[in-house]
């Protein structure tokens, strides 16, 4: 009997299949739905910042990344756990004032994060 030809996986990036992009500040977050070699659906999460480092007059731009991966069976407890540190973050300080840019220079979207967690 013939085994099912695996799907390459050498250190490749896999396809995305669904992206959102939320623009914060000095920070960009990616939500990216990919599949695994199994065939399943997860999310990948990036925090992406940008870094300067150098002299001011030459400075040098990097991106630190940080990344997470949700796996769908994990859905449900990352909601429930994500709303009850909102609920006690906005019971403890009240509704967060929208942001606003203070270099709008940057290009930068000002608008305040809003997130809609139906999984």
């Amino acid at each position: 009997m013939l085994e099912p030809e695996k799907k390459p996986y050498e250190g490749k990036e896999t396809e995305i299949l669904f992206s959102r992009t939320v623009k914060a500040g000095q920070r960009i977050y990616y939500i990216d739905v990919k599949r695994n070699r199994r065939d399943e659906m997860y999310l990948s999460i990036t925090e992406s910042k940008k870094m300067l480092s150098g002299p001011q007059d030459m400075p040098q731009v990097n991106f630190e990344k940080h990344k997470i991966f949700l796996f769908r069976e994990d859905f449900s407890k990352f909601e429930e756990a994500l709303q009850d540190a909102f609920k006690f973050v906005s019971d403890e300080q009240g509704e967060a004032p929208e942001r606003v840019d203070s270099r709008p220079e940057d290009g930068q979207d000002a608008d305040p994060i809003k997130l809609d967690l139906d999984f």
